[in-house]
Order: C-alpha cells, then structure tokens, then sequence
C-alpha cells in the first residue's frame, strides 16, 4: 500500500443510513456491525429530515449518542426545488434544518441550487440563483454554518464550470464544495477535469460510481468517476475530509423523491446493496 493511500485512509466514512433501511433501528444496528461511526443524516424511520420536529430530532440524536455514532452533514434538500417554487417558503424550511444542525452538532447543511424550469438556459437563470443563494449563505454564516453544494443533475451547479462559478462567487468560510462523482458523470462531465476545477473548494465528498455510457450508478471503482485516481490527488492536496457513502445501487424508500427520473433498481435488497457498497469502498482505499 503507497503512503497516500494510507493517509486517505483516514478520511472518515460516513454513509446515507437510510439506504440500509427506513427503519433508524435497523439503520443503526448495520452500523455498528459494520463499524460505521458517522452518518449522513436524510431520513429516519421514513421522515425526512427536512419534515423532523426538533422534539424528534432530540429523539433520533439520543438513539445515535447511545449507539455511538454521530452525524457528519445534514443530508437536507435545500434548494433541491425549482427556481418556479415559492423561495419563501422555502427559507422557512431551510431556518428549521439550520436549527436541526444544532441539534445534531454539525456544522455541515448538504444543500443545491435549483432545478431550472424548462424551456430556460443555465444562463437566464444565474441573476435568481445567485439572488438566492445569497440570502441562504447570509443566514447560515449568521449562525455559524457551512453550506455544502452537491452537484445534481438539472439544477443550475450540475456542471463543473457552473459549480466553479458558485465557488467563485460564494466559497468561503459558509459555502463549500460536495463532489459527487457519478452525478458528474450522470451530466456528462469528466470527473478528473470536474476534479481539477474544484480542488481548492472541495470540503466533502460523496462515493458513487457511475458508467458514462449508460448513466448505470455502480460501487465505487467499478465505474467511470475515476475514484482511486482522484481519492490519491485528495491525499496529495492534504484532504481529511468525510468519504459519504451513497450507494444509490437498491431502490430504497424514498429513491424517486431524491433523483429525478430515477430507475427501478432490479434488486430491491437494501441492505445487501449497501453492504456491496461498502465493500467496494474499502478494498478501493486498500
């Protein structure tokens, strides 16, 4: 094993746990026989964490303190709705999350930047994304917060020349980079040029292989996304970051509210997909 392998070795994994299943019961149980010790928190028990009172949140917080697991980000939908939706509303949802942070003691809210309606260019819209993305940086660094942009496909930041732009435009102590590898792939983009671009913003990671031919997500290493390659540049540039696993291989609850035109998976084994996963992840980094 070269010595930055080794390095990113210690780069924390955390996961989407409700992968595994809806059930935050059998969501921790799996963790901890897999050693597992942080979590991407989206959803428990079929509640997404956008829709969590905090008298539940409190709840969820005491079943992970006691299992010992902890919350790396929270796996929020922010801005994972259209430039055409009510942003008022929105903000309202994205001040409770900001409170949810709180709660689970991270400072990390995943957040997008809004699907583009149809029939409008990246470029027409950039006036309003920016408008309002800006107002949600104020209120997060107002509470100590850092937002992590996910590039997803369809919304504005799915590209790397437009996640650039958001960077270039936002990245500071408040505002930072998720890499996602196979949504990258999923929009055509190189994952190395993406890689190249971002190095400097890149604050977390999420591990999901894709084939560019057929957009197939696939374990980490047995695509497109060229993760060993980049997972060695991470090393180099002195990352110790989270590696969040996500899987996206089984049809879990929730799978076609999270991606757009998502595919039925033809395994619906969750569990056994997130073991694979998991798998796939830890022979890559060994």
């Amino acid at each position: 094993m070269n010595e930055s392998r080794k390095k990113l070795t210690q780069s924390p994994i955390s996961c989407f746990a409700d992968e595994i299943a809806v059930s935050l019961e059998r969501q921790i149980a799996v963790l901890q026989e897999l050693g597992i010790k942080w979590i991407e928190l989206r959803s428990a028990d079929g509640i997404n964490v956008s829709a969590f009172t905090q008298e539940y949140a409190r709840t969820v917080k005491e079943k992970l303190d006691a299992a010992g697991i902890r919350v790396s980000a929270i796996g929020s939908p922010i801005g994972k709705i259209s430039l055409a939706d009510d942003f008022d509303v929105h903000m309202k949802t994205f001040t409770a999350i900001e409170h949810l942070a709180d709660i689970f003691e991270t400072p990390y809210i995943r957040m997008f930047s809004f699907y583009l309606p149809e029939n409008r260019t990246p470029v027409s819209c950039r006036d309003v994304v920016l408008m309002r993305l800006e107002q949600m940086v104020a209120e997060a660094a107002k509470n100590g917060l850092i937002l992590l942009h996910e590039n997803e496909k369809a919304i504005y930041g799915d590209t790397a020349q437009r996640c650039l732009d958001l960077m270039k435009t936002f990245a500071g102590q408040t505002f930072r980079c998720t890499f996602d590898f196979a949504n990258f792939i999923e929009c055509g983009q190189d994952t190395l040029e993406a890689y190249h671009m971002l190095q400097p913003y890149i604050a977390y990671v999420h591990v999901k292989d894709a084939i560019r031919e057929t957009r197939e997500i696939v374990p980490a290493g047995r695509g497109d996304g060229k993760l060993s390659e980049i997972f060695s540049l991470l090393d180099n540039s002195g990352y110790k970051g989270f590696l969040s696993l996500e899987p996206h291989l089984a049809n879990f609850s929730g799978l076609n509210s999270l991606e757009k035109d998502a595919a039925i998976r033809a395994e619906n084994n969750t569990e056994k997909a997130f073991l694979a996963a998991y798998q796939a992840l830890t022979q890559l980094l060994n």
